[in-house]
């Protein structure tokens, strides 16, 4: 893995976004940034930012990113062709989750054979970076995401923090 120290500031994220919203994209925060934006202001360092975004907005999203010069593929482990990180060479990194949106009102994230489906209200979360207003994971679901897994020491951080401000009951995990 590289050991390069990536940091992704408020300013960037907000730069990143009006970038997307210039070309009409409909990305949601998620991540360590989409709890922050829950929350309504930074409560730690974050070394990425994750987006979700509609599939075929694809083209768009490297466009945009493309102008502010990131515009590199961060090979990862467990990469996939709906799942890749984006960097700038320097420390700004960003965690793509592209998903399709299905006519039922269901989200389709994934390979056809393997993918999960939740439902769109997942990502109709509301919250500000920096005071800017964004998209972002639902309270309920942001802390659904940080379960089935060994916490990490951000997750740790993060999933009281949500539960306590939505009164949301702690995962046993977290306990």
């Amino acid at each position: 893995m590289n050991s390069r120290r990536y940091l992704m500031t408020a300013e960037d994220v907000v730069g990143l976004l009006d970038g997307l919203d210039a070309h009409r994209v409909d990305a949601c925060v998620g991540g360590g940034w989409g709890v922050d934006a829950l929350l309504g202001s930074q409560t730690r360092e974050h070394a990425d930012l994750d987006l979700w975004v509609p599939a075929d907005q694809l083209e768009q999203v490297f466009v945009a990113f493309a102008a502010q010069d990131v515009d590199r593929i961060l090979p990862w482990p467990g990469d996939r062709p709906w799942n890749f990180v984006l960097h700038d060479g320097i420390r700004r990194r960003v965690d793509l989750h592209l998903y399709e949106p299905l006519p039922t009102g269901v989200i389709h994230y994934g390979s056809a054979v393997d993918g999960v489906s939740f439902p769109a209200e997942a990502l109709n979360g509301r919250g500000a970076v920096a005071g800017r207003p964004v998209s972002c994971e639902a309270p309920e679901w942001a802390v659904r995401w940080h379960v089935g897994y060994p916490p990490r020491d951000v997750d740790r951080h993060d999933v009281p923090l949500l539960c306590e401000r939505f009164g949301i009951e702690l995962p046993a995990d977290f306990r």
